[in-house]
């Protein structure tokens, strides 16, 4: 395993200057997305292109929700390791757009999936597609976009790919069940928790990350080493957005806040809130996210002992902690014409443990 063979102190060369370098101002995506622009200006026209359909409804469902505004970090990670992989060039390859592509349109596929599911009325800071045209409209597109990807990836012509990228669509359907099978039940194992995220978020971002290594031809460490990176940057990015949804407001988020309390959607807050709770706690959390059964004043009751069992700030660090596992797999990215690219990743995966509120 790549993990392995990065020594100790060069994970803490990394991660403390790094750490460093987050103190300067705010960590964001901008240095990534900068480098990648010409690359990802590719990935949005193929996405218009393969979007198009004979039945209108489908582009225009499907538009809605994929040109809304996403920080577009899926497809990203894919350019990264295909740039990553192969320094020298300044571009990616064809193959590697539609990866990323296919990487995009797999993501929108389960986005419009989950909102039918939560019954969400708004994401990203406007009304969810089933809000709009209903769930079976937003489910068959789903399904449209997922059989795109899939065609996106066949041409792609790299059977290994295509098998990570399947394999990964399989784990976040399973993830999604196994979301619904805990759902309601605040005593939940942080590991199943972390289970979960690590299906349902983390295994996109590190597949999308080491298909694009591999498609450019990148050997098995640093394919290992881009899906380490992925995978962690995934589970600080979920770990932050559970908790946020219990302290920023609906503005910041793009979605309602307190939607996964009303939910009763199992996160590390309340499960970590739960293990320290006294008894009148625990009734409160079985009366709301275990049964439903909601009053006026719950939501704001539930930041409280939140507050008061320190849970935010514990997942906080958490994501913290997965964030600099991230930094820390980008340590054999120490050529110089790596160096930039890896400094975008390093603060891409601080950004995604920055707490914006």
């Amino acid at each position: 395993m790549v993990a392995q063979s990065i020594t100790a102190e060069g994970m803490t060369q990394v991660a403390s200057k790094l750490d460093d370098d987050a103190l300067k101002q705010p960590p964001s995506l901008t240095a990534l997305v900068n480098l990648l622009a010409d690359d990802m200006a590719q990935v949005n026209e193929t996405i218009m292109a393969r979007m198009t359909s004979d039945v209108p409804l489908i582009p225009q469902l499907a538009g809605h929700l994929i040109t809304s505004g996403g920080k577009r970090m899926r497809p990203l990670m894919t350019l990264a390791g295909a740039r990553i992989a192969s320094p020298n060039t300044t571009s990616c390859s064809v193959a590697a757009i539609k990866l990323a592509t296919a990487v995009e349109f797999i993501h929108s596929a389960t986005l419009l999936h989950d909102d039918v599911i939560d019954e969400s009325n708004m994401r990203r800071g406007q009304d969810t597609a089933n809000a709009l045209w209903g769930n079976d409209a937003s489910v068959l597109v789903g399904d449209f976009l997922f059989a795109r990807a899939f065609e996106l990836m066949v041409e792609s012509g790299n059977i290994d790919v295509l098998g990570t990228l399947s394999s990964a669509s399989a784990r976040i359907t399973e993830a999604e069940i196994k979301q619904m099978t805990v759902a309601g039940n605040p005593d939940t194992r942080l590991e199943d928790y972390l289970d979960v995220i690590e299906g349902k978020t983390a295994i996109l971002f590190a597949a999308a990350a080491a298909s694009g290594a591999r498609i450019s031809g990148a050997d098995e460490q640093i394919t290992q080493a881009m899906h380490m990176y992925g995978l962690n940057l995934g589970l600080a990015f979920q770990i932050m957005d559970d908790a946020l949804d219990y302290t920023a407001d609906s503005a910041q988020m793009g979605k309602n806040a307190g939607d996964d309390f009303l939910d009763q959607k199992i996160t590390m807050p309340v499960i970590l809130a739960y293990q320290k709770a006294n008894d009148e706690e625990r009734g409160f959390w079985h009366r709301t996210i275990g049964d439903g059964n909601f009053a006026a004043e719950d939501f704001a009751k539930a930041q409280s002992i939140l507050s008061h069992h320190k849970a935010i700030e514990a997942s906080l660090e958490a994501a913290t902690s997965y964030a600099n596992k991230a930094k820390a797999a980008l340590a054999i990215f120490d050529a110089p014409d790596q160096a930039e690219l890896a400094q975008a990743l390093a603060e891409t995966a601080a950004f995604a443990a920055f707490r914006r509120t």
